[in-house]
């Protein structure tokens, strides 16, 4: 087979691989009634503004609009059980009961739900506008009630299919020679049970915009001289990625580590003056947003990333510097802690159920031995006795490594910094921000480094048993999704029992 053959029949599988992811992601999505545990309602609220042209300048009530649709539609089975309703038994869904009936109960409920403030305000707009839009296109379809709020979630599918193409392009620049790596992440990504990809919310497209501008900076750091076409995706995609969640901002900082070691490189090499074009390209597509929303932030927010609003509600405070360091995190079981379950919700997502964590006992260890163990083999490759590995599979160790360790120090440092008073979670009696989701902008980076410590530790298997090994993963972590996320998928709350 000729390599023009193989690269159409690769294309064909990855093809399947998306439809699969959205297959997948379909299914989640709809077997999951609403309103979710991980601020679903108040996501849901901030997108039903921006279609009205509204873009809160503080923290608001829920809008009467939102509430309508919050009272129609929202479960109780994440935080409650079913024993402490009358019975044993929650109560039905407002669409199944007698009209009269239903319209008071939605009128009651709506009221209560605008008596509710929503402190997701100060979010960062690329989500909430292109759901808006996608919010518009349903209703022009004919979408309505139940049926409309899914359309919403059934955004995901699009963008996860995206993310799952976008991965193979950039694992095809790192390992054009290694079938088994540049398959391995995107069949990865397409069975990932993070359950962000089934609900609202802007974790999903951090994943996507810090991937294109990954891909980008993976092609700058390979070209001798970068071309003002690579700075101009890599600066909108750079603008995109603040612009999708400002805690995407550790990762902007590694890539612009990166690009400014590479410049430093090209004026070694006297090189630099003509990479100018593309650096100034970068800069004029990258600022320009970055800036704007800053701006708005610091005039509506009162700092520059909008997060102070968010904390103040939440009634966190800054701790004296001298009070950071007796922190359970600085012990080997409280570290422990803290990076088995961000590992483990980086996997498997934060869904609670009937108030408990969603997911099989020992699984996020699992997760976490599994993901630990190919990273560390992963990383004797960038160092010099291992040269056999090209240049560029050196960059993505280091790159992915390190998006992956910025964001684990970065929700390290707000660990230890705030006291947490009252709230749930983190608390202070649980010191630990723990939110894998918040790590998905780093996804793609991070299962490149999976993927090429799996080669490694299968090296000597064929290519066959390789794949073969690659599958029998998938089928356990879709058997073991399915497993914990069992009775939702019954749930008469959830699309499939819509009228």
């Amino acid at each position: 087979m000729n390599a023009n053959e193989e690269l159409i029949r690769e294309r064909k599988f990855i093809w399947l691989l998306c439809v699969a992811a959205a297959i997948h992601v379909f299914i989640f999505s709809a077997a999951f009634p609403f309103f979710n545990n991980v601020d679903e309602a108040f996501h849901f609220d901030l997108i039903l503004k921006y279609s009205h042209g509204e873009a809160p300048r503080r923290i608001e009530p829920i809008s009467a609009d939102a509430a309508s649709f919050l009272a129609l539609m929202n479960c109780h089975a994440y935080f409650l059980r079913p024993d402490q309703y009358p019975g044993g038994v929650f109560p039905p869904p407002a669409w199944t009961l007698p009209a009269d009936q239903s319209a008071q109960d939605i009128a009651a409920r709506s009221a209560n739900w605008q008596t509710q403030e929503n402190y997701e305000v100060s979010q960062a707009p690329l989500y909430y506008t292109l759901a808006a839009i996608w919010w518009h296109i349903g209703g022009w379809i004919g979408f309505h009630d139940g049926r409309l709020v899914y359309w919403l979630r059934f955004l995901n599918i699009g963008l996860i299919s995206a993310l799952v193409w976008l991965a193979y392009l950039t694992a095809r620049l790192v390992f054009p020679v290694n079938s088994f790596a540049r398959m391995a992440v995107p069949a990865l990504l397409a069975f990932m049970p993070q359950t962000a990809f089934y609900s609202l919310g802007n974790d999903a497209i951090s994943a996507l915009c810090f991937g294109i501008a990954f891909l980008f900076l993976l092609k700058w750091l390979a070209s001798d001289v970068p071309s003002p076409k690579i700075g101009a995706a890599m600066g909108l995609a750079f603008a995109a990625t603040l612009l999708a969640k400002i805690n995407n901002a550790p990762l902007l900082a590694i890539a612009a580590a990166a690009l400014l070691f590479k410049a430093v490189c090209d004026n070694r090499r006297g090189k630099l003056q003509a990479a100018a074009a593309a650096i100034a390209t970068f800069f004029a597509c990258a600022l320009p947003m970055i800036v704007l929303w800053m701006a708005w932030c610091r005039l509506n927010f009162g700092d520059y990333t909008g997060s102070a609003l968010k904390t103040q509600f939440l009634g966190w405070t800054l701790k004296p510097f001298s009070q950071w360091w007796p922190h359970p995190i600085f012990t080997p079981h409280g570290f422990w802690t803290y990076l088995s379950r961000q590992l483990g919700t980086l996997w498997q997502g934060e869904f609670l159920w009937h108030h408990q964590p969603l997911e099989l006992p020992g699984s996020d260890i699992v997760y976490s031995v599994l993901s630990l163990a190919l990273i560390l083999t992963a990383l004797p490759a960038i160092l010099p006795q291992h040269s056999d590995s090209p240049a560029l599979v050196r960059w993505t160790i280091v790159l992915g490594a390190g998006c992956f360790a910025a964001e684990l120090f970065f929700f390290i440092l707000i660990s230890i910094m705030y006291d947490f008073h009252n709230s749930p979670a983190p608390s202070r009696s649980y010191p630990y921000f723990t939110a894998g989701r918040l790590l998905l902008g780093a996804v793609i980076p991070f299962l490149l480094v999976l993927a090429f410590g799996m080669d490694r530790l299968l090296k000597g298997l064929g290519m066959w048993a390789k794949f073969l090994t690659l599958a029998a993963c998938l089928g356990i972590m879709l058997t073991v999704e399915v497993a914990s996320d069992w009775p939702a998928l019954f749930s008469e709350y959830n699309w499939f029992h819509l009228p």
